[in-house]
């Protein structure tokens, strides 16, 4: 299935008036190898600044830690979790590079459309790995398993432009347009400059990296006036619709997209020709293309962040992208074309769409707002909670991940705060939350939580490579109280109980659950709390409300409960708002 990459966007993509577009083949003739990267780039608009957050995989979905990232000139590094976060980096309107590069993978990026938000990136590396060696001066053929393969002539230069003489190891990936890992393992997008250096959307059979390798780990190319020829095959549901001979176009890993020089002919099940150096190589159509972004929003008009929504070309395949926090998602589209459009559930609600439609075909940049029905399956949830370092400080540069099934959504921390907007389904109503302190390459436990439709307020939690446990909870509008030491919990009978007791026994906090059945939410319990750094005399109440035992591990492991409700002071009938979350060790 040929595939065109519909990105995870929030503004369009504007093509300036020099991008006189048509769905032919370039023409190949009176073709400029090095076109100019500074008229080009006349299609991006004017320099902003933007926020991106991304994750780095490998083939495995492993994250990857210390990769380098650059978006323009600004760097930073992934941590243990593969996440990067950069702030206010220099990007265009409409165009924002991002490259990836560590020892032991081959350069990897991605391009986006950037939006006024947070810009998720996901990129996957592909292995620096081995797939034959030869030697300067000899003629040699390199294949893989599936029949791509490398036809070189032996001479090669250094960076610097001086000719190399040793063996030279060859490195080579082809990626098929019917793997649906394509799309997250391809440099940039499908976005390109053509012969005219006028902009397209690619259409791709296939693609091909290869990457030099000198005796000391250098990088080499081809020498001037030397070439190699490349096969791509194809896979066989692409066979009865490949043209016989299809542009060539190289990936420019300094500007960040496609650029056409030469063409491939169909040979067999294969498509093979000739180039003079190496990067990243793509047998790819030009296609005409409009601007489509889609709103995702619930039956009463709220935006749907994290939906996945699908696009379908029954010529072009399908291309994905996850709505931002405003419930958008934009991408390039073939024009004239008539789109299949659905919006799916997670595997864990059984993998169904929960909104399908078709529409087009379009002939001009569209924008569409599609509404999920009221359905009794289905629950909107929003989790907002607040980050602290050791101290107590607000995290100001971190992310947390909720996982819900297989799922994962990772969102930055703002100024200490954070919130993830997500559908679930009613199957289960339990996830599972990690917080991640980036500058100081700390985290907490992962914490499981129940949800407590449709607001789930998660409190206070605490980043700090010292904190084995804590209890934090809010009564009112007080601000958050949290314990990290002096804790006891267990199962006594049909008792579950938490407490706590500062070392000058002027704070505590007791909290139980009586006729515990190992069920997983209760209604109402009992507190006996007190501290001193609180303006109240509440001693002893009654908890009305939910409490949700998320997890109860075995002696020396975790009890994970989060409850919300009011408390009723025992001398009155007044009653006040109270939340809180407990991840404790389990003592008896």
């Amino acid at each position: 299935m040929k595939i065109f990459k519909f990105v995870l966007l929030v503004s369009l993509v504007f093509c300036a008036a020099s991008c006189n577009k048509d769905d032919s083949p370039s023409n190949t003739q009176n073709q400029d190898p090095n076109p100019d990267p500074i008229a080009f780039a006349q299609n991006f608009g004017s320099e902003i600044s933007r926020t991106f957050l991304g994750t780095v995989v490998d083939t495995n979905n492993n994250p990857i830690e210390n990769v380098m990232i650059s978006i323009g000139s600004s760097t930073a590094s992934t941590d243990p979790n593969g996440v990067f976060i950069i702030n206010n980096a220099t990007v265009n309107e409409r165009f924002g590079y991002v490259k990836a590069e560590r020892a032991g993978f081959i350069h990897a990026s991605s391009a986006v459309v950037p939006s006024e938000g947070t810009n998720k990136v996901r990129i996957t590396m592909l292995a620096e790995t081995s797939a034959g060696t030869t030697s300067s001066g000899t003629q040699e053929t390199i294949n893989l398993q599936n029949g791509a393969s490398v036809a070189l002539e032996g001479d090669y230069i250094k960076p610097d432009g001086s000719s190399y003489s040793g063996s030279v190891n060859v490195i080579m990936h082809h990626l098929d347009p019917a793997d649906e890992n394509m799309q997250d393992q391809m440099p940039g997008m499908l976005y390109a400059a053509n012969a005219q250096n006028e902009a397209r959307m690619l259409q791709t059979f296939g693609m091909l990296a290869v990457e030099l390798r000198g005796d000391n780990g250098e990088d080499l190319n081809l020498a001037e006036g030397s070439s190699a020829e490349i096969t791509m095959p194809l896979d066989p549901s692409l066979i009865a619709i490949a043209p016989s001979s299809i542009p060539l176009w190289y990936f420019d890993e300094v500007n960040g997209y496609w650029i056409e020089d030469g063409e491939a002919t169909l040979v067999g099940n294969a498509y093979v020709g000739n180039v003079s150096h190496f990067s990243f190589w793509n047998c790819d159509v030009p296609a005409d293309y409009i601007d489509f972004c889609v709103t995702v929003n619930d039956s009463v008009g709220n935006p749907l962040a994290n939906a996945y929504v699908a696009l379908t070309s029954s010529n072009f395949g399908t291309g994905y992208g996850y709505t931002n926090e405003n419930g958008e998602t934009c991408g390039l589209v073939p024009a004239n074309e008539t789109l299949e459009i659905n919006v799916y559930s997670y595997d864990l609600c059984g993998g169904s769409p929960i909104y399908t439609n078709t529409v087009g075909p379009f002939t001009e940049n569209t924008s569409i707002n599609v509404t999920i029905q009221e359905n009794p399956d289905l629950i909107s949830e929003t989790v907002i909670g607040t980050f602290n370092d050791c101290d107590g400080n607000a995290i100001t540069d971190g992310y947390v991940r909720l996982r819900y099934g297989n799922e994962y959504f990772t969102d930055l921390v703002t100024n200490g705060d954070f919130e993830i907007n997500l559908i679930r389904c009613d199957v289960d109503n339990t996830f599972t939350l990690k917080a991640s302190d980036y500058v100081n390459i700390q985290e907490t436990d992962s914490l499981s939580y129940t949800f407590t439709t449709p607001l789930t307020n998660l409190g206070t939690i605490q980043s700090c490579n010292t904190i084995e446990e804590f209890i934090t909870y809010q009564v009112n509008d007080h601000p958050p109280i949290s314990y990290n030491f002096n804790i006891q919990s267990g199962l006594d009978g049909n008792y579950l109980t938490v407490s706590y007791t500062s070392e000058n026994q002027e704070s505590y906090f007791n909290f139980y659950i009586d006729a515990f059945n190992g069920a997983n939410t209760y209604t109402n319990g009992y507190l006996n709390f007190f501290d001193e750094n609180f303006d109240s005399t509440t001693l002893e109440s009654q908890f009305i409300g939910t409490s949700n035992v998320t997890y109860l591990g075995d002696v020396d492991n975790y009890i994970d409960i989060n409850f919300t409700g009011v408390i009723t002071d025992f001398n009155s009938s007044d009653e006040t708002p109270i939340s809180g979350t407990m991840h404790v060790l389990r003592d008896y």
